[in-house]
């Protein structure tokens, strides 16, 4: 990822989301010879109601503020959600220029750390850019990968485990990476997150295909569908929780609905984990960011 200064997010962020627009669902004729795929810049500009001149200089990065108004009919035409939107208006914000600053440590609140150990459901806390600082021991035994020191999206990824652990794999990766590309906003400049997407675009071709989709979703309560090696199959909630007075952690809790099948293998995997003295639930206080 390139810094802030000569990446043109806002223009990528177009011209993705044009290319995943089909002509026949804003009411143009989709025949004939079409050299890109989705609309093409002329018939987006037309459509919102500005110049094919103004709508290149966009999705160039020659102009990368435009008014709300112009945004909200390019949402418009480009059939964005709310999140997309948001997102899009984050990338045309003004945003002064910045030196780097010295990458900071990384620190779970005590009193965080205190009530990981507290739940008795799964439970860990990330960064933005999910790397696990904390955890629980239920979190542990319900998957390896929810572990600190763990990148949960790499493991995701790149670990076969993974892979075989969520029963729905392929719409996980969609969501995970459409809650980074949410997480990380407009701010393009942050080391860890360049090295993170780097990396996993060398080593995935499902996440180099994902994140050239510009999908943006934020980290609401989703379901989360494992296939544990012990107890079988777990239906669990997921629940992102913002913990105030960070830079961005999250407080990630897993529970299954009382009176479940899920419910009842939690509650024995539970059980397993407290005679199982080899798992540490201790947090990486001092991660540092970058």
């Amino acid at each position: 990822m390139d810094t802030e200064d000569n990446r043109n997010a806002l223009g990528e962020f177009l011209r993705a989301r044009r290319e995943l627009v089909r002509p026949e669902e804003v009411g143009l004729p989709g025949a004939g010879l079409r050299r890109v795929p989705g609309l093409r810049r002329e018939e987006v500009a037309m459509l919102a109601g500005i110049s094919a001149d103004y709508y290149l200089r966009l999705e160039r990065g020659r102009d990368r503020n435009p008014s709300i108004q112009v945004i909200e009919a390019l949402a418009e035409v480009l059939k964005l959600d709310a999140d997309s939107t948001a997102h899009v208006m984050e990338l045309a914000r003004p945003r002064p220029r910045r030196r780097r600053s010295v990458p900071r440590a990384e620190r779970v609140p005590d009193g965080i750390a205190m009530l990981l150990d507290t739940l008795t459901v799964p439970a860990f806390v990330q960064n933005r850019c999910t790397d696990i600082l904390a955890a629980n021991r239920m979190a542990a035994a319900v998957s390896p990968h929810m572990a600190p020191g763990v990148n949960r999206l790499k493991a995701l990824f790149t670990d076969p485990v993974a892979r075989e652990l969520h029963i729905d794999w392929e719409k996980g990766t969609a969501g995970v990476v459409a809650q980074l590309r949410a997480a990380a906003g407009g701010d393009t400049d942050d080391p860890r997150l360049a090295q993170l997407i780097g990396e996993l675009s060398l080593k995935s071709e499902r996440f180099r295909q994902l994140w050239a989709r510009h999908d943006v979703r934020r980290g609401e309560s989703a379901t989360t569908r494992l296939m544990h090696p012990q107890v079988g199959e777990l239906d669990l909630r997921r629940e992102k929780l913002a913990i105030a007075g960070t830079d961005g952690l999250l407080l990630v809790v897993h529970h299954a609905e009382p009176g479940t099948p899920s419910a009842d293998a939690l509650a024995f995997l539970g059980s397993l984990s407290t005679t199982d003295s080899g798992t540490s639930s201790a947090p990486q206080n001092e991660r540092p960011r970058g």
